[in-house]
Formats: structure tokens, C-alpha cells, sequence
């Protein structure tokens, strides 16, 4: 089962904490259902992954931990993942970076299809 969705940030002080009080990595595995992932966009979810799908049927997935200051990322939208920390900036097709100041990639997670649900780990 998919753990739940993260939503926008209440204030400052909740962005710059990592998800699961401190945890720095995502829990493995999670599954997720591929309907739930807009093609050219993607969804966050609180167990700490960001899932994508550039293109239909392409799924990819990361560390939804800026690699800049450990921010949670909480939003994807104009084919990128945003940081409301500090203002970086992901590509949702290989986790570069679009907009400083990460400087580092999101780190990829597998993506497993089976049928119309996504294993990612």
C-alpha cells in the first residue's frame, strides 16, 4: 500500500525537516498505484520517494530529500520537483539538478511495474 501523499508545507519550520522525525533515507519498499502518477508530472509521498512519469508509461523514481539542505521536496509541477527551502529545482526524468542551490542529484529509487501498480524501492 501507498503511504500517504505529502501535501505543500505549513510554514518554514516544516520544510526544513526531514520526513519521518529525522529519518535522511526513504523507507523500502513502498507500492504505489500507476494511476496515481500524472504523466509529465509526479507525486510525493510521505514515505520519503518522489514518483514521475516524463513520458507515458515511463515511471522514475527518487529521494524526495533536497540534497542540499535535507528539505523535504513538496511539489512537482512544470516537469520539475521543487524545494520550498531554499528554491531548488529537480528534473523529473533523471533527478538533475534544473535550479541551485543542490548541486547534487536526487538520488534514483527502482521502479517495478506489475500490472497497473508500481514497486518502488
Amino acid at each position: 500500500m501507498a503511504a500517504g501523499v505529502v501535501a505543500a508545507c505549513a510554514g518554514a519550520a516544516a520544510c526544513q525537516a526531514p520526513p519521518r522525525g529525522g529519518a535522511t533515507t526513504p523507507d523500502s519498499p513502498v507500492t504505489v498505484k500507476a494511476a496515481d502518477i500524472p504523466v509529465g508530472g509526479g507525486t510525493i509521498f510521505d514515505s520519503g520517494y518522489v514518483v514521475t512519469q516524463p513520458k507515458a508509461g515511463q515511471f522514475k523514481a527518487f529521494s524526495a530529500i533536497c540534497t542540499h539542505a535535507q528539505c523535504f521536496v513538496t511539489t512537482v509541477q512544470d516537469g520539475s520537483i521543487h524545494c520550498p527551502c531554499h528554491g531548488s529545482r529537480f528534473s523529473i526524468t533523471d533527478g538533475s539538478v534544473l535550479n541551485g542551490p543542490a548541486i547534487q542529484p536526487l538520488p534514483p529509487k527502482t521502479v517495478t511495474a506489475n500490472g497497473d501498480s508500481l514497486t518502488v524501492s
